[in-house]
């Protein structure tokens, strides 16, 4: 992969970080050094409160439970689990993400009582209503886009490197997106998703960054617009915890039914 081999060159000191020869490898160079400054967390759990608003401004809120494991030379897995309302209590979602191969992703449906495997065709689909897609959900691995440099921009006063990648992947419902990450901290605090007419999507916002075990930064607050429908969803995270000894054992699927 050719992550491996950038890394090595950079932990070489023969290619800097963000002084590359050309667009791509400055790209590259940028997310990976983002990647970088969060490895090591090993696992993580939190609770979230996902507001979803139509385009009248009417709102409903649901209450969820997250919990995620680091994956070394894969992508993490997540779960996914409904506390609230009592419509949507008890329904989990699963996701082993992957770099290049399809994402597994799996969902438990109460009213329905079983286990649906989310189809690698669909991943572009709604994500229990929101506005987020199931691709959303998946873990961030660089080996999933290309990446492109395109410029230096002050975005909320801060200054940002301005990426655009393309998907890898087939099935994405996206053409392309443009992100915008930080230079002091190297977060990603925007993304612009592109859909297959190339026409602008949805605007993804992360804010309310704060950092864990003097290492980890956690953007507490995601909004993401859709531009073309109107509506809008707003995760709100909270208590979060690290390395609480979560395993494989803890994100298996034939569990699901007893996620509670």
């Amino acid at each position: 992969m050719y992550k491996g081999i950038l890394t090595l060159l950079l932990l070489a000191g023969l290619l800097p970080t963000v002084q590359a020869e050309t667009a791509e490898e400055k790209g590259l160079a940028i997310i990976i050094e983002s990647d970088n400054r969060d490895k090591g967390w090993q696992d993580s759990s939190a609770e979230m409160r996902m507001t979803l608003r139509n385009k009248k401004g009417k709102e409903s809120i649901r209450e969820i439970r997250i919990k995620n494991l680091e994956m070394d030379g894969d992508g993490d897995k997540g779960l996914t689990v409904f506390d609230q309302p009592r419509d949507v209590k008890g329904t989990a979602f699963l996701t082993y993400s992957h770099a290049l191969e399809a994402d597994e992703q799996w969902i438990f449906l109460p009213a329905l009582k079983r286990v649906k495997r989310i189809s690698s065709s669909n991943k572009s689909g709604p994500f229990m209503g929101s506005e987020f897609a199931y691709e959303d959900i998946s873990s961030f691995e660089v080996e999933k886009y290309s990446y492109v440099y395109l410029r230096d921009e002050v975005l909320d006063s801060m200054d940002c490197f301005v990426l655009e990648t393309t998907p890898l992947y087939k099935y994405s419902g996206y053409t392309k997106s443009t992100l915008w990450i930080d230079k002091a901290e190297y977060q990603i605090r925007k993304i612009d998703y592109f859909d297959r007419k190339k026409s602008l999507l949805k605007t993804q916002r992360f804010s309310d960054y704060k950092k864990y075990l003097n290492q980890y930064w956690r953007a507490l607050t995601m909004t993401m617009e859709n531009k073309q429908n109107g509506k809008s969803t707003v995760l709100k995270f909270s208590n979060f915890k690290f390395k609480s000894g979560f395993t494989k054992k803890d994100f298996e699927k034939n569990d699901l039914k007893r996620q509670r």
